[in-house]
C-alpha cells in the first residue's frame, strides 16, 4: 500500500471528522480535528481532536466515543471507501504541547 494513498485516505477521513464534528457538537465547547492516523491495512483509524475549553476535553472525548457508530454512517455516505475502518478518537496531545511552548517562548 503507497504511503500517498494512506496520506489522501487520513487527509478524507480527517476532513469528514472535522464536517462531522462541526454539525453534531453543542455549542458548549469547540471540537477540532487536527489529524488521522489510519493503519497500512486500512482496517483501524485514530483520529486526533483538540479541544476549547480545555476543561471541557473529557465530556468531548466522551462525547465522540459514544458518536462513532454515527461518524461511521456519516463515513459510509459521503466517502468512497469501499471497506470502512474500525475508527477512535484521542486527545491530541501534541497539539496542546505545541501551544504551551508557544505560550513560553512568547514570555
Amino acid at each position: 500500500m503507497s504511503s500517498r494513498r494512506l496520506t489522501m485516505v487520513a487527509e478524507e477521513i480527517a476532513h469528514l471528522a472535522a464536517d462531522f464534528f462541526a454539525r453534531e457538537s453543542n455549542a458548549q465547547s469547540l471540537i477540532t480535528v487536527t489529524h488521522a492516523d489510519v493503519s497500512p491495512d486500512l482496517k483501524n483509524v485514530r483520529i486526533y481532536i483538540s479541544v476549547l475549553p480545555e476543561n471541557l476535553e473529557d465530556s468531548a472525548l466522551a462525547f465522540a466515543k459514544r458518536n462513532r457508530t454515527e461518524f461511521r454512517e456519516y463515513l459510509k455516505e459521503h466517502s468512497a471507501l469501499r471497506f470502512l475502518p474500525t475508527i477512535d478518537f484521542a486527545i491530541d496531545y501534541g497539539e496542546k504541547n505545541r501551544q504551551r511552548i508557544d505560550d513560553l517562548t512568547r514570555l
